[in-house]
Order: C-alpha cells, then sequence, then structure tokens
C-alpha cells in the first residue's frame, strides 16, 4: 500500500518540476485534531510567497479532480520554504552541504549523545564525517549513516 506521502509527493513532483522548483519533502502529520499536507518547495534564487501560493492553487486544482480522492479525510494544505534550516533527504542535498553547518539526530547514541551539530566534512554511501565542537577541541567523527535518523541545515551560533 503506498502512503500518503508518496502519492502526494508523485502527484506533486511534475507540478514542481514544470514550473523548474524542487519538491524538498512532503509531511502528511496530525495535530491535535487536525491533518496538516505540508509540501516544501524551493528553487535556487530562493521561493516567495506568490510562488508558494502558485504551487498550492495548482495542486488544489489536481488533488481536487482527482477520483478517488488521494486523501480521503480533511486536511490543510500548506506549501512552504524548507527555510533556513532545510531538510537534508536527497543524496543531492547532502552533497550540497559538503562544508556547511548541519544539525543530525541519530536512531541511537554515539558516545552518549544522540544529537551532533558541525561542518559536514565529507559523505560517501555509508559514512558521514562531521567536524564537531567539543567545549574547546574541534573533533571529526564518522556515524554510520544507516543509524542518522533525520539530518537539516542548521544555523551555527
Amino acid at each position: 500500500m503506498t502512503s500518503v506521502v508518496e502519492t502526494v509527493s508523485n502527484i506533486v513532483q511534475p507540478i514542481v518540476n514544470s514550473f523548474e522548483f524542487e519538491l524538498v519533502d512532503v509531511e502528511f502529520v496530525r495535530e491535535g485534531k487536525n491533518w496538516f499536507l505540508r509540501i516544501y518547495v524551493d528553487k535556487p534564487e530562493g521561493i516567495t510567497l506568490e510562488d508558494c501560493a502558485f504551487v498550492s492553487e495548482k495542486v488544489s486544482e489536481t488533488m481536487d479532480a482527482m477520483n478517488p480522492d488521494p486523501i480521503p479525510q480533511a486536511y490543510f494544505l500548506e506549501v512552504s520554504s524548507p527555510g533556513a534550516e532545510r531538510p537534508l533527504k536527497k543524496e543531492e542535498d547532502y552533497i550540497e552541504a559538503i562544508g556547511e553547518y548541519i544539525h543530525i539526530s541519530l536512531y541511537e547514541a554515539f558516545d552518549s549523545e544522540k544529537i551532533y551539530e558541525g561542518i559536514l566534512k565529507q559523505i560517501t554511501d555509508e559514512t558521514l564525517i562531521l567536524s564537531v565542537r567539543i567545549k574547546t577541541r574541534v573533533k571529526e567523527i564518522e556515524f554510520d549513516r544507516k543509524k542518522i535518523a533525520k539530518a537539516r541545515l542548521a544555523i551555527q551560533f
């Protein structure tokens, strides 16, 4: 059975491609008693509010015309920029983030920690090397990519 996120991604991808936008992420989440379909789009020069409204309109038109409805329950559609702390989902996202400050969350603790932030130094199919500041020294740590739950760009303070 295909998930709502996969179904919506397949519907939205051609729409954003036709306007030379990038589909960054799709989420379908329940918050309280309401469902939210969140679509994150971007483009090289940055996405505008008008771009988001346009994508929202096109996605709504396309999904409303589908029979059967791909999402039978009521939901709120939100289309936005991924923001400064953009998630790293695809391989290209990781490659573009080399040299950038990122945040990773692990499935299980490594050296008693599940969250790390640092400069992404290197990426391979199996590993990710992060340059992390621990108190006054900088240490390069290699992580197994299978153990990374989430990764995103981060703002360094």
